[in-house]
């Protein structure tokens, strides 16, 4: 026991999607097993195919575009991946599947609204706003201490056999 009865706690994370369904994947933005990646870790909030997806990212230093603030192109891909993996989340909850398809970008518009700071966590946060299989709309955000500085809207599509990124998860 510590000083003053106090006990340090060790608190585990839930899973992620990307380590539950995509744990050995690659994916520079998304893929837990890319060390040189940024290794996002989306979560869903609730189990609803409209719920929100979020993701808390602390950049580094090798992240910046000038000093102090996130690379636009960073930003991009936060976004990207954050809102993909909410797309995939969205049709496998809405089609009671047993994992999410997976889906790959459609296309994606980035507006930054402010200069994202590094000195501590992004909130990314997404949320399926329309869908029409195969295609879902997700619009994202990224935020620092509580201030929007990015945001997102993107199409994405789930993949049938064929395509490169069939099966990747």
């Amino acid at each position: 026991m510590g000083v003053g009865g106090r006990y340090a706690v060790r608190v585990t994370p839930p899973p992620s999607l990307q380590e539950t369904y995509f744990a050995d994947g690659t994916c520079f933005g998304c893929g837990p097993a890319n060390a040189k990646g940024l290794r996002i870790r989306s979560l869903p909030v609730g189990d609803t195919p409209d719920g929100e997806v979020v993701a808390d990212w602390t950049p580094s230093k090798h992240h910046e575009a000038f000093e102090g603030m996130l690379n636009g192109g960073i930003a991009g891909a936060l976004l990207d991946c954050h809102s993909n993996w909410t797309a995939a989340w969205h049709l496998m909850k809405r089609d009671r599947l047993p994992r999410p398809p997976c889906t790959v970008t459609s296309d994606f518009h980035v507006r930054l609204t402010a200069p994202t700071p590094l000195g501590g966590p992004l909130r990314i946060s997404a949320r399926a706003v329309s869908s029409e299989r195969p295609r879902v709309t997700v619009e994202a955000t990224i935020s620092a201490s509580g201030k929007v500085t990015a945001t997102c809207t993107g199409t994405f599509v789930a993949v049938k056999p064929g395509h490169p990124a069939y099966g990747r998860w």
